[in-house]
C-alpha cells in the first residue's frame, strides 16, 4: 500500500531543498525589493491568510475535517493581541478609548490579564487550540462529522459574531478594535517597521508549513489520513480517532490565531466583520481553489484569491462575491484538486503523449509539493 503524500516515484532530495530555498529567497528578497510600501503590506496581509489557509489544508485536506468556523480562531488570536495593544496605548490604570465612549470607567476583568506580554502573547495561540481542542473533544467523541461537524462550526462563527456585537462596552462592538498606531513600541507607520513584520509574518508562514508538512509526514500524519478515509477501521486497530483528530483539528486553530495576532499590526484592525461566516467560508475557498489535496495548493491559493480579491473588487465591488462562489463551483465540479491539481493533470497529459503510464493527478499534486519542500 502506497503511504499518503508519496509520489509516483523516487526524487532526489535535493529537489526539495533547493526548490524551498528559490520561494523562501522570492518572499524574503525578491519581494520586498519589487513591491513598493503599501504593496508589501497588502502581500503581507495575504501571508496571514496563507497561515490560515496551511492550518485548514491540514485539518480538511488531511483530515477530511472541514471547518466553516475558522474565523472564529483567527479572531480569538486577533482579539488577543489588540487587547493587548489597546491596554499597551491606553496606559497603566487606564482603559481603552472606545470603553471610555461606552461609559465603561473600570478595566473588566477579562480585559486585566492582557496588559502582560507573557500573558498575550502566548494566549494569541493557546486560547483558540483550547476552544478547538474542546469543542473537537465534544463532536469527535460523538463521532460528528461531515456536513454536520461543518455546520456546527459555521454556528459557532454566528454566534461568536453576535457575542462580539452585543458586548459594545468591552469588545468594540460593529467596529471591533481599531487606530493602533503602535506595537511593543514601533511605529506601524513606519515603511521600516512594516518591512519589519512582513519577515515575521513570512518567517511564521514558512515555520508553519514546515510543521504541517512534518506532521503529514510522520506516523501521526498517516493516522490522521486513514482516519479520514476509514475511521471505523482505524478505531478497530485500537487507536482513538477522537485524539487523533482533536490534535489536527487545535493545530489548525492555533495556526489560525496565530494569523490573527499578525493580521492586527499589519491591517490595524480586527472587527466582527472579519471574522463572520462569510469570511470564514472565503478561507475555505482559498483552500479549495489552490487544491487541498497537498500543502503547496493551500497557499497558491491564498495568494491568488487575495490578489485577485483586491484587484477585482476595486473594479467589481458588488460582483466579487458572486465570482468566487462561481470559482468555488467550477472548481468543485471539474478541478476538485484546485490549482494544484491542475498541474498534475498536465503532468499526467504528458506522460500519456510520451507513452508512459504516468502517476494520477493527485500523487502528482504531491510531487508538486514535493519540489518546493525540504526532504
Amino acid at each position: 500500500m502506497k503511504m499518503p503524500g508519496a509520489s509516483g516515484g523516487a526524487r532526489n532530495p535535493w529537489y526539495g531543498r533547493i526548490g524551498f530555498a528559490l520561494v523562501a529567497l522570492g518572499f524574503l528578497v525578491l519581494a520586498p525589493a519589487t513591491l513598493s510600501d503599501f504593496g508589501l503590506n497588502l502581500f503581507t496581509k495575504y501571508l496571514c491568510y496563507a497561515i490560515i489557509a496551511v492550518g485548514i489544508g491540514l485539518a480538511w485536506g488531511q483530515g477530511g475535517m472541514l471547518s466553516l468556523g475558522q474565523g472564529v480562531f483567527f479572531g480569538l488570536g486577533g482579539y488577543a493581541m489588540g487587547m493587548y495593544l489597546k491596554l499597551q496605548a491606553a496606559g497603566p490604570g487606564k482603559v481603552p478609548d472606545f470603553m471610555s465612549w461606552s461609559g465603561v470607567e473600570k478595566l473588566p476583568l477579562l480585559w486585566k490579564p492582557f496588559q502582560y506580554a507573557w500573558i498575550a502573547l502566548p494566549a494569541v495561540v493557546v486560547v483558540p487550540m483550547a476552544v478547538a481542542a474542546g469543542l473537537g473533544a465534544m463532536v469527535f467523541r460523538r463521532r460528528v462529522r461531515g456536513a454536520y461537524f461543518a455546520i456546527l462550526t459555521q454556528a459557532l462563527a454566528a454566534a461568536f459574531v453576535i457575542l462580539l456585537i452585543g458586548e459594545q462596552g468591552y469588545t468594540g462592538g460593529t467596529n471591533g478594535l481599531t487606530n493602533f498606531s503602535q506595537a511593543f513600541g514601533l511605529d506601524l507607520a513606519d515603511p521600516t517597521n512594516q518591512r519589519m513584520f512582513y519577515f515575521i509574518t513570512a518567517g511564521v508562514l514558512g515555520a508553519m508549513f514546515l510543521l504541517a508538512r512534518q506532521l503529514m509526514a510522520s506516523r501521526y500524519g498517516r493516522l490522521l489520513v486513514a482516519v479520514r478515509d476509514g475511521e471505523e477501521r482505524v478505531r478497530f486497530l485500537g487507536y482513538n480517532p477522537t485524539v487523533i483528530k482533536v490534535i489536527a483539528f487545535s493545530i489548525s486553530a492555533g495556526m489560525a490565531g496565530l494569523a490573527g495576532a499578525l493580521f492586527v499590526p499589519v491591517v490595524g484592525i480586527i472587527s466582527p466583520a472579519l471574522l463572520g461566516i462569510v469570511p470564514s467560508i472565503e478561507m475555505v475557498i482559498l483552500v479549495a481553489l489552490g487544491g487541498r489535496s497537498s500543502l503547496v495548493g493551500p497557499v497558491i491559493g491564498a495568494l491568488a484569491v487575495n490578489y485577485a480579491k483586491t484587484s477585482l473588487s476595486n473594479r467589481f465591488p458588488s460582483g466579487w462575491l458572486y465570482l468566487e462562489g462561481l470559482l468555488f463551483v467550477v472548481v468543485i465540479g471539474f478541478a476538485p484538486m484546485g490549482l494544484a491539481g491542475l498541474v498534475g493533470y498536465g503532468r499526467s497529459a504528458l506522460d500519456r503523449l510520451r507513452g508512459s503510464p504516468g502517476a494520477s493527478p493527485a500523487d502528482e499534486a504531491k510531487r508538486l509539493e514535493d519540489e518546493v519542500v525540504p526532504a
